[in-house]
């Protein structure tokens, strides 16, 4: 996850938050157009066009609304020659299923085939259940649709040829990593050790039978009801993954423009920027969290934080009436 972007197709890459930040990685690959999703995707650069969508890393998050809106702004992207990093934080998941239904939707191939492509560039993509789910259910049920709709909108074969070729050495490439054992689908034995990490291989060992809570039933029910941080907790083997959220981003400026609907019914609020040259869409969220995340940057973003922040109410404070003796 910490490698740096890696290209999928001729201008297509998939990467992580970090990644996104880098100004040496976006100018080696000549990034033109970023695609960020996760819980609080922002525009970090403006020289960059960017389509922002919130989005947790969650089963149960509806990725499938988005599918068309994200391979207009690919697609469209890539005809003009540029270069596009789709990212969420780790570049597991969420990024790796929108680039996984966009080539599904460009190419005649299966979801499983368009995931075994992006693994072929990105070793340690893999979506959880859940969106698993929902690129089988794309295929199924809205596929041949959104294949039709792409190609009345975007009339250009001058891809068609070139991506299918390169996904049929994406393909040849994945099965020679299989055999190499040099990647894996995700299926690694317990003990076995994942060539990717991905897989939970860790000892065979049952693990030790916890102790009877000491605290009753009742005494749960009376009041005493846990944080949100030990309620989020959740099961990888499941294929659920803990909600990330990026902390720390900084304010941002900029005038953005009124929200509009999309074609899929979305809302969804647009900045041009003159001065920097770049562009935005911004959907998912409240309003509010889309003129924030649309708005250029008034300052470089950090990491997100890998720890909340301390609580404000355990820090020392004074009473109002101590406050006005003094």
């Amino acid at each position: 996850m910490g490698n740096g972007m890696n290209k999928v197709l001729p201008g297509l890459y998939v990467g992580n938050y970090r990644d996104s930040k880098d100004p040496v990685q976006l100018d080696k690959y000549k990034i033109t157009h970023i695609l960020s999703i996760h819980d609080a995707a922002r525009r970090l650069h403006a020289d960059k066009h960017y389509l922002c969508i919130m989005a947790s890393d969650s089963p149960d998050q509806n990725l499938t609304q988005y599918f068309s809106l994200c391979n207009d702004f690919i697609h469209a992207a890539r005809l003009r020659d540029g270069n596009v990093l789709i990212h969420c934080l780790a570049g597991m998941s969420r990024s790796v299923t929108v680039a996984v239904a966009y080539i599904m939707s460009v190419t005649p191939l299966t979801w499983r085939e368009a995931l075994k492509v992006v693994r072929a560039g990105r070793a340690v993509a893999n979506p959880n259940l859940g969106f698993q789910r929902q690129l089988q259910d794309f295929e199924t049920y809205k596929l041949v649709e959104e294949r039709r709709r792409l190609k009345e909108r975007y009339p250009s074969l001058a891809l068609a040829d070139s991506d299918l070729a390169e996904c049929r050495v994406m393909l040849d490439s994945y099965q020679t990593m299989l055999n190499q054992r040099t990647i894996c689908e995700g299926k690694c034995a317990m003990g076995r050790q994942c060539p990717t990490g991905v897989c939970r291989t860790g000892s065979k060992r049952q693990p030790r039978p916890r102790r009877p809570s000491t605290t009753s039933s009742v005494g749960d029910s009376a009041g005493m009801k846990r944080s949100p941080s030990t309620l989020s907790t959740t099961s990888t083997a499941s294929g659920y993954r803990p909600r990330s959220s990026p902390a720390g981003l900084y304010s941002y400026t900029g005038v953005p423009s009124r929200p509009t609907r999309s074609s899929s019914g979305l809302s969804v609020t647009r900045v041009t920027d003159p001065g920097g040259g770049g562009s935005a869409m911004a959907v998912g969220g409240s309003e509010y969290s889309r003129r924030r995340a649309a708005s250029a940057p008034a300052t470089p973003a950090l990491s997100p934080s890998s720890s909340p922040p301390g609580s404000p109410h355990r820090a020392p404070h004074r009473s109002r009436a101590l406050q006005r003796c003094s």
